[in-house]
Formats: structure tokens, sequence, C-alpha cells
């Protein structure tokens, strides 16, 4: 394998999920507009955060008025996820030049590492292999960027009261349905949904904070259990 033909494997492994990625980009777009966020800071973002869900959320704190602190937290525990995937390529990556690391930790999203790991553990491992993290994660940059750019051109011609709000949590139970094949990852689900519906009057959206921490907690109990 060379570095090239590693790149490429990442690229063809990571297209069929641009069928998902590319409408999500685009409805965000949209989104961004509609919270009055401005056209080139939306299109910023995808860039600066370059995270589909983060951005969402985001969206929604700007459209809301929540606390410049309040947005940054909200980003940050979202994004939790990515240290558990980092935790998990690591044994590949960690003899690479730090330029290589920070490279490859911006590109590293769920599309990316879904898309690259079952290379990254196979065996014999190939001295290229972070070639193709690289592939996978630079296919859904250049993806997301140029759907995120379409809606944010598309936003700027519909009527600010149009409502694509709905998009969004739509989006996320067809990234989360298929997901739950445990006991743990359903209680994890319908807790965090349950807490979530509860408390959807809390200002700023905080009750989403507490909603995946009631979830955290649930899954972590149901996987404690299930081990013993």
């Amino acid at each position: 394998m060379t570095p090239s033909s590693a790149f490429w494997l990442g690229v063809r492994a990571l297209l069929p999920m641009l069928l998902g990625v590319i409408p999500f980009g685009v409805i965000y777009g949209v989104v961004a507009l509609q919270s009055g966020i401005p056209p080139l800071a939306a299109f910023l973002m995808s860039s600066v955060v370059f995270a589909g869900s983060a951005q969402f959320l985001l969206a929604q704190l700007v459209g809301v008025g929540a606390p410049a602190l309040l947005m940054v937290g909200a980003v940050g525990l979202i994004n939790l996820r990515h240290a558990l995937y980092s935790a998990s390529v690591a044994p590949v990556l960690h003899a690479l030049p730090r330029r290589w690391k920070l490279l490859l930790a911006y590109l590293l999203t769920d599309e990316a590492y879904a898309a690259a790991i079952p290379h990254l553990l196979a065996e014999p491992r190939s001295p290229f292999a972070h070639w193709i993290l690289f592939g996978a994660g630079f296919a859904l940059w250049f993806g997301w960027q140029l759907s995120t750019l379409a809606g944010v051109l598309l936003g700027a011609q519909l009527p600010a009261d149009l409502g694509l709000d709905f998009a969004l949590p739509l989006t996320f139970i067809a990234i989360v349905v298929p997901l739950i094949d445990s006991r743990a990852r359903l209680a994890a689900a319908l807790v965090a949904g349950a807490v979530a519906v509860l408390l959807v009057s809390m200002p700023y959206k905080t009750g989403l904070f507490v909603a995946v921490l009631a979830g955290l907690v649930a899954g972590a109990f149901m996987q404690r259990r299930g081990s013993r």
C-alpha cells in the first residue's frame, strides 16, 4: 500500500456517507441564516467548528440569544465523544509527527471514523494507515463545505419564517436509531429523550444538558449491571 492508494481508499470508504451528509449540510446552512447568523459566519463555522451536530446546536442557541459561555459549553459537551474516537485510533497514530496528529484530530468526525476504523485496525497494519483516515476526513470536509455553502446560498433566497428546525431532530433520529443495539444504549436513548421532553421549557435549551447527563448515567448503569 502506498500513501496515494491509502488516501483514495479512505475517500472511497467515505463517499457513500455523503448521501446523508450533503442534505444535512444544506439544511444547516438554511437554519443558521434563519437563526440570525450572518452568511459568511455561517459558512466559516463549517471550517472552524467542523461538526454538524455542534453547528446545529450553536445555531439554535444563537437564535434564542443564549449567553456566549453557554454556547461554548454546549459545543464542548456535544463533541466529547471525539475523545473516545481519539482513544480508539491512538494505537495506530501514536508514532506520527505532531503535525499529522493535529491534522487528523481536526478531521476526525463521526463519519470519517466510521469509514476509516475498519481499515486502521486491519492486520497486518500498514505504515500508511493514517493516510486512510486523512482521505476519509478530507472527503467529508470537502463535501461538508460545499453542502453548507449551498445551504447558505439557498437560505438567503428563502423566507425567514420558513422554519426548518424540524429537520434537526429527524436527522438525529435517523442517525441514533440504527446504533441502538444493546440494553445500555436503549436505556440511554429512552432516558435522554424523556428528560429532554420534560425539561423542554428550560431557558436556552439547558434541558438538553440535563438530558445528556441523565442518558449517560442510565447507559452506564445498565452497562455495569450487564457486566455483573
